[in-house]
């Protein structure tokens, strides 16, 4: 690692304005973009820390390094990533997945992006495909103005606290009429002991185009805490779609504490697929604003909640405009003494007429000492909506487990197999190859809830 880029223990501690000005002025940022980061750490340290949701008295924030960079650059090339991250990667299935099935791959690593490309056709079609600081760097009339608007650094403590150490992510600008035919991707890794990973992802899709982006986060196991604790902003164009695919799959002493939100203009689509198998707590919610007439919004969402976990999940549908249509479908699988819970909020404010939404919020509790909660929260405040909400808990049944095992199939294949018939409705719409993955992560979640 070389020594004199800014990997230093000062970045330990209670998050303060000399670690703020220093990442800043190692970043060689603009006095706004400075001025910003100090505005969301006033705005961290007025709030407090939330009393709903998960238990984070585990989250030693203090502890925490708020900056950690492995590489002096991003690199272009495959070949150029240093030996060792590259190898991390490539366990990952890059740049394998990048040959096969991506318009464009990025690779964060730590703190900072390591590795990004995007294929030359679409460059060539006005697609930007990079890292929020080059973005500012080489695009700052397209990608200044939308920067912190679609979530707010006062949206919650954790919000605050990326707009103050945010570094690393995405930025993605689709330009009017283009459609992006294979997904985007980016990885997010984080490899250190006691590390905030803060990336920033901003996405803008303009009129008529469509892209479909997908994230995957890991992590190796420590006994000390971790925190991720990423925003995401989506801006969709009059007739524009966007879909946003995450698999999260983060070691057990992570805390996921992401704050996503998308805004949708008239005609336009957002769709919001959301997986959550690792981590120590997740508190996450992506949000649709459907501030355009015609606008629709989708959140599809499973959680695994396993021995030591809390996933607390779920989503914000907010009906600004007539004629908007939602659907949000939440499953979830509860074992070992897990704990997996469902946090909605559906709004529709009084001048959205003809607004139709429908939510459906699934609960499978394998064992007795597992949960799953339920949270809905609904503001109707037009008189012809049409809401409809339903809400079910169940468990694998002996005779299930009974009649597949007498067919001579093992209990850990058997589980899996119901597991999977449960999940079904939101695996579907994930990419083939990211469907086939995630059933290799739950039959693993299954062989340790056997036994």
């Amino acid at each position: 690692m070389n020594s004199d880029l800014p990997i230093k223990n000062s970045y330990v501690g209670d998050p303060d304005e000399r670690m703020v000005r220093d990442i800043s002025e190692h970043k060689k940022e603009a006095d706004w973009i400075l001025k910003k980061r100090l505005e969301g750490l006033e705005i961290f340290r007025q709030k407090a820390l939330p009393s709903w949701g998960a238990d984070l008295s585990g989250l030693y924030l203090k502890d925490l390094l708020y900056y950690l960079r492995s590489t002096p650059r991003t690199e272009r090339s495959w070949e150029e990533v240093p030996s060792e991250i590259k190898e991390t990667f490539e366990q990952l299935g890059i740049p394998e997945a990048e040959r096969k099935y991506l318009a464009g791959v990025s690779a964060q690593y730590e703190s900072e992006t390591v590795y990004q490309s995007t294929r030359q056709y679409l460059s060539d079609k006005g697609v930007i495909f990079t890292d929020p600081e080059t973005a500012l760097r080489d695009h700052p009339d397209i990608f200044a103005p939308y920067w912190g608007t679609v979530v707010e650094a006062g949206n919650n403590k954790f919000s605050a606290l990326n707009s103050a150490f945010f570094s690393g992510g995405s930025f993605i600008y689709i330009p009017k009429g283009v459609k992006v035919d294979l997904p985007l991707q980016t990885y997010f890794r984080i490899n250190s002991e006691r590390l905030g990973q803060f990336e920033r992802t901003l996405i803008i899709a303009e009129e008529d185009s469509f892209v479909h982006y997908v994230e995957g986060c890991t992590a190796p196991a420590y006994n000390s805490s971790s925190l991720h604790s990423g925003v995401v902003e989506v801006v969709v164009k009059p007739g524009a779609e966007v879909v946003y695919t995450t698999v999260q799959n983060w070691s057990h002493n992570v805390y996921n504490l992401t704050t996503k939100r998308a805004r949708v203009q008239a005609g336009g689509v957002m769709r919001w697929i959301d997986g959550n198998i690792g981590s120590r707590v997740t508190m996450k919610y992506p949000a649709i604003e459907l501030c355009g007439e015609g606008a629709t919004g989708e959140v599809h969402s499973f959680t695994s909640a396993g021995k030591g976990q809390h996933q607390d999940v779920g989503a914000k549908i907010i009906h600004s405009a007539p004629h908007t249509t939602s659907q949000v479908i939440s499953k979830s699988v509860s074992q070992g003494g897990g704990r997996a819970g469902y946090r909605g909020l559906l709004s529709v404010a009084p001048e959205a007429h003809g607004v139709k939404s429908n939510t459906v919020c699934d609960a499978l509790i394998l064992d007795p000492e597992s949960s799953s909660d339920t949270y809905p929260v609904m503001r109707i405040n037009n008189s012809d909506a049409k809401i409809e909400h339903e809400a079910s808990v169940s468990r694998i049944s002996e005779e299930q487990m009974f009649y597949l095992q007498s067919r001579g199939i093992p209990e850990v294949e058997a589980k899996t197999l119901l597991v999977n018939g449960f999940l079904e409705p939101v695996v579907k719409e994930l990419p083939m190859e990211y469907a086939v993955e995630l059933n290799r992560l739950i039959r693993m979640e299954m062989e340790g809830s056997v036994g």
